[in-house]
């Protein structure tokens, strides 16, 4: 056996070393500080955070002002400014127009701000948002009339400079320490008149972003400087002034781009040269570099004797993330060597237990969702079988020869060559055929539409995820004499979206549960099952979604992956309107 070495004896040399290594860079560093370097370092710090503040308040400003002409330049909402009619008629306005382009910004931005729309249209129905005599706590937004502001002391004035799209401190702005973008929107049809105005309201402490940089418990002032304004102060932390008890302060200023505001800083002498003492310590430090030296030398070796443990923790993680075919090996015949062995027995022991049990159970549970898909429908073929031949003791040859070649059709596309996946055109294309075999006992006792988009035709999708609910439909949505079905398909951010509705007697919220819960239901392929296949094929944030409301139908939703590989191109019926 390999002679046992404890891992602290193998790193003993290394660290003397480095103890010797870091008394030498403290003893340099401790005779090179200079005052001067401090203060450079210093006024090096606060004007990059000028800087940051700059881009930060320039870019929010370039937000903001993208909002507004967004907004200017939309003519279906300028339009939708100036609709009138019955109030039903410019409610539906103000949900499909109005309120989406307003709250739409909102939520794309960053911080908290307040969009307000002054209105000259009385007909458009009024917002009030919250309180705006409180600091903005979240964002929101106001539909307002121009009545309320028309008599005040800043519209007044903001009409009669002839200044448009600009910042202002209106209101209660100063008060709260906000700023507005003020800008006033125009017809399309001569681009003078004015039918309204926008007032876009933002935090200056969110426009600044993090004041790390600016330790105003230190003495340091900030400003926001409007040039424009004689050189009035918009905004300040800190309460010192380059004249506040005759003491010096360096004043550095940083313009922001686009605007008439200066970032101002005022940094007092005392906090440029407050580590001048620095020098005289350092002299003071060499008396106890031995205990700083040690300790910092045994943070080093603390780190290197880590690596290793940080292998076998991301191994450890690695475990717990599901993955136990990881193996760790190191060196020598020290504790690590041990505890990367005794892990790697166990990862074994682990994976083989996972291959027994529960491998064995996932296919024993995708070899039952192929048998209960083999078993679909057999109720459907006895069904059709009896009505062909009640058809052709009738003489209907016609007819019957029409239902034998759909429900051929219908199994054809149904068995898919005993593939799994199948284009969606296909699926379309099956679900015809069983509505055609339907027709002929159903006589037109029901219409169907679909509206499926032309590009996600050709995305392939597991096969028998739409006829089971079309069929589900026939047999349990009956309601009267006539019965309609509706089937959509579009393409949305989370994939393929898939809803088949109809206008049938619907569900009490207990039998949809009761739905979703059943692997089967009598005389049809289960609900359920077909949510586990998709799940079990694409993952458990698809699936299928039923909303029902007793006596006025039921929607069914099916979520897929918008996945375009894996599919073969087959046959199918174009998709018409109205089948």
């Amino acid at each position: 056996m390999k002679k046992y070495i404890p891992f602290t004896y193998k790193m003993l040399v290394p660290y003397l070393l480095l103890v010797l290594i870091t008394d030498m860079i403290i003893g340099y560093i401790a005779f090179t500080m200079l005052v001067q370097s401090r203060t450079e370092m210093a006024e090096t710090n606060i004007r990059t955070g000028m800087e940051q503040a700059r881009n930060n308040i320039r870019y929010q400003m370039d937000e903001i002002q993208r909002m507004s002409d967004t907004l200017f330049g939309s003519l279906s909402f300028q339009r939708a400014l100036q609709a009138k009619g019955e109030p039903y008629e410019i409610y539906l306005v103000m949900l499909d127009e109005i309120v989406p382009q307003i709250t739409a910004p909102l939520q794309l931005f960053g911080n908290d701000i307040r969009l307000m729309l002054y209105t000259m249209n009385r007909d458009l129905n009024l917002v009030p948002g919250d309180d705006l005599e409180k600091p903005i706590k979240g964002s929101d937004y106001y539909i307002l009339p121009l009545e309320e502001v028309e008599d005040s002391p800043w519209y007044s004035a903001y009409r009669d400079s002839g200044e448009d799209n600009i910042w202002l401190q209106i209101d209660t702005d100063q008060r709260l320490g906000n700023i507005s973008h003020i800008r006033r929107l125009v017809s399309f049809s001569d681009y003078k008149t004015v039918i309204g105005y926008i007032r876009i309201t933002a935090s200056l402490d969110d426009l600044f972003g993090n004041f790390a940089t600016f330790p105003v418990e230190e003495g340091i002032t900030l400003r926001l400087v409007d040039t424009a304004q004689g050189g009035g102060v918009l905004y300040q932390r800190g309460e010192a002034g380059p004249d506040g008890g005759g003491e010096f302060y360096l004043s550095l200023q940083e313009p922001i781009p686009g605007t008439s505001f200066n970032i101002e800083t005022l940094v007092p002498k005392a906090y440029l040269t407050k580590d001048t003492s620095k020098l005289q310590r350092s002299i003071i430090a060499v008396c106890v570099l031995s205990f700083a030296g040690m300790s910092v030398i045994g943070s080093v070796v603390a780190r290197i004797s880590g690596r290793r443990m940080a292998r076998i923790v991301r191994l450890v993680r690695s475990f717990q993330e599901g993955n136990f075919r990881k193996r760790i090996a190191f060196s020598g015949n020290d504790e690590f060597v041990h505890i990367a062995d005794a892990f790697n027995v166990m990862a074994g022991n682990i994976q083989e237990l996972i291959d027994r049990v529960y491998v064995q159970g996932l296919q024993r549970k995708q070899a039952e969702l192929e048998a209960l898909q083999a078993q679909i429908n057999p109720h459907f073929l006895y069904n059709t079988l009896s009505t062909i031949s009640s058809l052709a003791n009738l003489g209907e040859t016609r007819k019957v020869t029409d239902m034998v070649q759909g429900l051929s059709r219908f199994y054809r596309l149904t068995l898919n060559q005993g593939k799994v996946l199948t284009l969606l055109k296909n699926e379309v294309t099956q679900v015809e055929t069983y509505l055609d075999i339907q027709r002929v006992k159903y006589a037109n006792r029901f219409e169907v539409y679909v509206d499926i988009e032309e590009d996600i035709l050709a995305v392939p999708v597991i096969k028998l995820i739409l006829q089971p609910f079309v069929e589900n439909v026939f047999k349990h949505a009956w309601f009267g004499e006539h019965l309609a079905i509706r089937i959509t398909g579009r393409r949305i951010a989370e994939g393929i979206e898939l809803r088949v509705i109809d206008n049938g007697i619907g569900m009490r919220p207990e039998t949809v549960k009761r739905l979703m819960s059943s692997p089967s239901q009598s005389g049809g392929y289960g609900i359920k099952n077909v949510d586990e296949r998709i799940k079990l094929r694409y993952g458990g944030e698809y699936g299928i979604a039923i909303a029902s409301i007793f006596g006025a139908g039921t929607t069914v939703r099916i979520l897929l992956p918008d996945d375009e590989q894996g599919g073969e191109p087959e046959e199918g019926e174009a998709i018409g309107e109205k089948v």
